[in-house]
């Protein structure tokens, strides 16, 4: 099961539908791409797709961070998710050390 979420400023102008400002794209139990643009870091938009993906996958989700991305790597274990892998980078497109998250709801 695929699934991208989208949201959207709709004071912006791009075709009057407004402006793209963070996305989430699930499969299966792995967010597979979460951004929110950096103007709109730090308003809860991050936090709110995290909730929407627990909504959607409520078994447990997994995904993958940049090693050296400490902001995006304090923000989801902030939000619960535990570190279980380390990459080399061999992994991913971009060749980046990366991280293995997973959040496992409580019982």
């Amino acid at each position: 099961d695929h699934e991208t979420w989208v949201a959207v400023d709709d004071g912006g102008a791009v075709d009057d539908g407004g402006v793209v400002v963070g996305l989430m794209a699930l499969s299966d139990e792995m967010v597979e791409q979460l951004y929110v643009a950096p103007p709109w870091i730090g308003r809860g938009l991050g936090r709110r797709f995290i909730q929407l993906a627990r909504e959607r996958r409520p078994n447990g989700l997994d995904l993958y961070c940049f090693q050296i991305n400490t902001g995006a790597r304090s923000f989801y274990e902030h939000h619960g998710f535990t570190e279980i892998a380390r990459g080399d980078g061999s992994g991913n497109q971009e060749h980046q050390p990366d991280i293995r998250y997973a959040w496992r709801p409580t019982p």
